[in-house]
C-alpha cells in the first residue's frame, strides 16, 4: 500500500512533498497597508465574494515551520522559507473576509502546503531586513525609529520594494489580515472536452488555532510596484500607501471550512 499525504506516495510515505497536518508555523512579518483602484480590484475576486473597500495589505514574512511528528527546524533547509502575500478586503455572505489574488514563496514544500489550503502560491524571491539582539549599525532596532525593508522578485524581475520606519506600539494588526482569508481550491481537468470544467473548484476559509502574536510595531511606510511582462500584480499597485507594521506571530493549521462549491454554486456542501 502506498502512503503519503501529498504526492509522491510511496511504500514508507516519507517522500511526500508535504506531510499530513498539523502544520506549525512561527514568523517575523512586515506589512504595508495601501489603497488600490476599487474597480480593478473587484475584477480579481472569484464568484461568491464582493469587494468592500479599496484597502489592501502586502505581507512579507520570514517563516519557520515544523510538523507534528518531528522537529523540522533542526533541518533548516526544510523548515525555513520567505513569502509575500497580497490581500484584498472582501466579504462573503455579508461576513468580512480577506482574499488573496497573489502569493509568492521560495520553497516547494511551502508551495504544496499552500495549494492544499487554496493559496494561489507561485515561486518568488522575498527578502526582509532582519533584526538581531545586539547593538550594531547593521542591526535595526525593534522600536521607535527602527527601519526595515522588504523586496519581492519573480522570474528574476523586481516586483515590489517596501520600507517601514517604526513609530509606536499598537494593539491592532494590519487590515485585512489572513486569519479571515477565503481561498479558492482549484484543480483543472485535462481530459479532452473538459478543460473548462475543473475537477475541484471551491471557496474555503482558513482555520488557524493556537495563534500567538508578539508586540506589534506600527509606523510610516513607502511601497512601490514595478511593471512585469506578464505578472498582473502591477494592476493592483498602490494609489496611496498607509501604515507599515512589524510583528512576530505563531499559529497551527490543520483544518479549513468549506463555503461553496463553485462548480454547482452550492453553499456549505
Amino acid at each position: 500500500m502506498l502512503k503519503g499525504y501529498t504526492l509522491p506516495r510511496t511504500p514508507r510515505g516519507t517522500s511526500s512533498l508535504a506531510p499530513k497536518p498539523p502544520w506549525h508555523y512561527v514568523g517575523n512579518a512586515l506589512a504595508v497597508e495601501y489603497e488600490v483602484n476599487e474597480v480593478v480590484a473587484a475584477t480579481f475576486l472569484p464568484d461568491g465574494l464582493d469587494l468592500v473597500s479599496s484597502r489592501c495589505v502586502a505581507y512579507f514574512i520570514e517563516w519557520q515551520y515544523s510538523s507534528e511528528t518531528k522537529e523540522d527546524f533542526l533541518d533548516p533547509v526544510c523548515s525555513q522559507y520567505r513569502e509575500t502575500i497580497i490581500l484584498l478586503s472582501a466579504q462573503f455572505a455579508g461576513m468580512p473576509v480577506a482574499y488573496c489574488p497573489f502569493i509568492w514563496v521560495d520553497q516547494d514544500v511551502a508551495l504544496m502546503r499552500g495549494l492544499v489550503q487554496g493559496w494561489p502560491k507561485q515561486m518568488g524571491s522575498t527578502w526582509i531586513t532582519r533584526a538581531y539582539d545586539l547593538p550594531s549599525k547593521a542591526n535595526p532596532i525593534i522600536g521607535a525609529g527602527g527601519k526595515f525593508g522588504a523586496t519581492l522578485s519573480v522570474k528574476d524581475r523586481r516586483l515590489i520594494e517596501a520600507q517601514i520606519t517604526l513609530g509606536e506600539l499598537t494593539d491592532s494588526l494590519p487590515a485585512p489580515n489572513f486569519a479571515s482569508a477565503v481561498n479558492v481550491r482549484y484543480f483543472p481537468e485535462l481530459a479532452a472536452g473538459k478543460h473548462g470544467k475543473p475537477a475541484v473548484h471551491e471557496l474555503v476559509q482558513l482555520k488557524s488555532r493556537d495563534v500567538v502574536v508578539a508586540p506589534i510595531w506600527k509606523g510610516e511606510a513607502t511601497m512601490e510596484f514595478f511593471d512585469h511582462p506578464y505578472m498582473e500584480l502591477p494592476d493592483l499597485r498602490p494609489t496611496s500607501v498607509g501604515a507599515g507594521y512589524r510583528f512576530s506571530f505563531a499559529l497551527t493549521v490543520d483544518d479549513l471550512t468549506h463555503l461553496r462549491d463553485l462548480r454547482t454554486n452550492d453553499l456549505a456542501y
